[in-house]
């Protein structure tokens, strides 16, 4: 398998956390759509899903080519690493769970197949000769093709910048996560942005008030340029890896979870709209563009 040649113009991919969730039947789902047909349904709403069932246990080839299939061409996915992996104590020893994740057919996603989220649970603490080792066990590539890998930690110890230096050493992103309970860390660590946004509410008819939405989508176009926002917390004092553009990869996880396809569909049409500063000509590179919008009908 050939990698695929990367865009020059990066992406912002943007979606939910899996597809299947009985409240969002009638609210996000058509009432009459049948569920063998939500998988379709959302991903011509949204322009990326996060698959969780990858954490939990192996899936079957055939359900990665029949994603692959139900899906657009333009469409892509991020998974979840299993979490044989990351919960163990001596996080070195994962190397057969990793091997045996990526030889359980993700590949079939083909170029659908986004960056591998790897959770550690909220008692995994930072010890750096045991997380480095981990991080040895992630394969750049696999059969010529590039392979993108993000971390998501929740122990405040991990919050100094010892951590930074290590994932930037490996390449691997840190997950950007907006939650209460997790510490505020946004240093980017890789040439593209992972980020789990987990404050919907279920009082906000889009999840997120307007006034964050814009926020959000203002620092997403920064980090898409290249740049980054000033407005957010980091702990290292060096700067992030250069990049002339960053893929950025944004889902709408947990809190009121009913309402995280609508705040997904709220981000993505403020990225659809023309930039301030140079109108038409600066309309944000989004897969959520207005001529993307057109073509996500319902089925």
């Amino acid at each position: 398998m050939v990698a695929p040649q990367r865009k020059k113009t990066a992406a912002i991919r943007i979606g939910v956390g899996g597809w299947v969730f009985a409240p969002w039947r009638g609210t996000f789902y058509p009432k009459d759509l049948p569920q063998a047909r939500e998988l379709e349904y959302a991903s011509r709403q949204l322009t990326s899903i996060e698959i969780n069932g990858t954490f939990y246990g192996s899936q079957k080839p055939a359900s990665f080519r029949r994603w692959h299939a139900e899906t657009p061409e333009d469409f892509v996915f991020s998974l979840k690493g299993p979490r044989f992996a990351t919960h163990r104590r001596e996080l070195g020893e994962a190397r057969e769970s990793v091997e045996r994740f990526f030889a359980s057919g993700v590949l079939e996603l083909g170029d659908k197949l986004g960056p591998v989220l790897w959770q550690f649970p909220g008692t995994k603490r930072f010890e750096p000769d045991d997380f480095a080792a981990f991080l040895q066990l992630l394969p750049a590539s696999i059969e010529g093709r590039s392979i993108r890998h993000v971390v998501e930690v929740s122990h405040q110890s991990f919050a100094e910048p010892a951590f930074i230096d290590l994932l930037r050493a490996h390449r691997v992103a840190l997950a950007l996560v907006d939650a209460e309970d997790r510490p505020s860390v946004f240093d980017l660590t890789a040439d593209f942005v992972y980020a789990r946004l987990r404050r919907s509410m279920e009082g906000e008819p889009t999840g997120y008030p307007v006034p964050a939405l814009d926020a959000w989508a203002k620092r997403f176009k920064a980090w898409a340029a290249g740049g980054e926002p000033s407005d957010l917390p980091r702990i290292h004092a060096g700067p992030a890896p250069a990049a002339k553009a960053r893929d950025c990869f944004v889902y709408f996880i947990s809190g009121a979870k009913v309402r995280a396809p609508a705040a997904a569909q709220a981000l993505i049409e403020r990225l659809a709209r023309p930039s301030e500063r140079s109108g038409q000509a600066g309309r944000a590179r989004a897969r959520g563009s207005n001529a993307d919008a057109k073509r996500r009908r319902a089925p």
